[in-house]
């Protein structure tokens, strides 16, 4: 154990102590209770949690996607009596595929297809039986599909009239687990309302960035997406980790046959996917001024 750690106090806290940032990776079983409790309290709970994810007066953010969603704030004290508030971050496949997506909106995205390859880590600890990872690909993670599809079109959407008008795309999800440790890698194919070449989509995504990169937080990276041109990358034994696991990795972009291009998009699932996407939360809502 670090020195540093060592010489921590680990205590219980209690709405209303401790520090007005508070981050949490409850288990769901508790989460939606008592986040509720800390923000009522005055505490911002940056959440890793998926109970207030799809609440509409509850930002679903990604830094680089949707912070003008953080002007859902006031209404969560005004409708909810809330004196702090609550942030939470997507489901970590969520994140690696809307960002992918943000890129492509010059084009307008309408349909999106996705199967997602998940690491281990992603099931938590103990995770998956060892038996039935090894050498295997486990074709479903219950309620995995459902997150993906409602949690991209809260995310793409619009804030107005005081609330999120969700993105008109339609998203079609298959979630698989894989005996991969951390990592997880997703085909996409994706139908844009308008035609775009394949070094327009190149350049969408090479180009992309957003407040994170303007407002240099230090948690984001200098260029949020990747590209790979090697035909087999990328891969999670090799690329998850690049700039500390907080970048998106895209590559094997091509002409689709059914809708108009498909590619691969990976990205670290307990960094982007989840703890480092909350400390990019944090450092967003620090930078706007929303904590102290």
């Amino acid at each position: 154990m670090p020195a540093k750690a060592a010489s921590l106090t680990v205590e219980t806290i209690k709405p209303g102590s401790g520090p007005q940032l508070i981050f949490s990776a409850l288990d769901s079983a508790v989460a939606g209770e008592v986040e509720a409790e800390f923000a009522a309290a005055g505490h911002v709970v940056v959440s890793n949690s998926r109970n207030h994810r799809m609440d509409p007066l509850v930002p679903l953010l990604i830094p680089e996607v949707n912070p003008d969603h953080l002007d859902l704030l006031p209404l969560q004290k005004e409708k909810k009596g809330w004196k702090g508030a609550i942030v939470t971050n997507p489901n970590c496949s969520t994140v690696f595929l809307v960002m992918a997506l943000a890129a492509l909106r010059p084009f307008d995205p309408k349909r999106v297809l996705v199967t997602t390859l998940q690491a281990l880590s992603g099931a938590g600890y103990p995770g998956v039986a060892s038996l039935d990872a090894s050498a295997n690909v486990i074709p479903y993670i219950e309620g995995e599909e459902e997150k993906i599809e409602a949690e991209s079109r809260k995310i793409l959407g619009c804030f107005e009239n005081g609330g999120i008008e969700p993105y008109a795309a339609e998203v079609s999800a298959t979630a698989t687990r894989v005996p991969v440790i951390d990592g997880h890698t997703e085909t996409v194919s994706v139908e844009l309302d308008k035609q775009a070449s394949r070094d327009e989509i190149l350049h969408a995504f090479r180009s992309f960035s957003g407040d994170p990169q303007e407002s240099s937080l230090p948690s984001a990276p200098l260029h949020p997406i990747a590209y790979h041109d090697l035909p087999n990358r990328p891969q999670p034994r090799l690329d998850a980790e690049r700039e500390d696991g907080m970048v998106v990795h895209i590559g094997r972009l091509r002409s689709c046959s059914v809708l108009s291009y498909k590619f691969v998009v990976l990205g670290h699932n307990t960094i982007r996917g989840a703890a480092g996407a909350a400390l990019l939360n944090a450092e967003l809502l620090a930078v706007r001024g929303l904590i102290n």
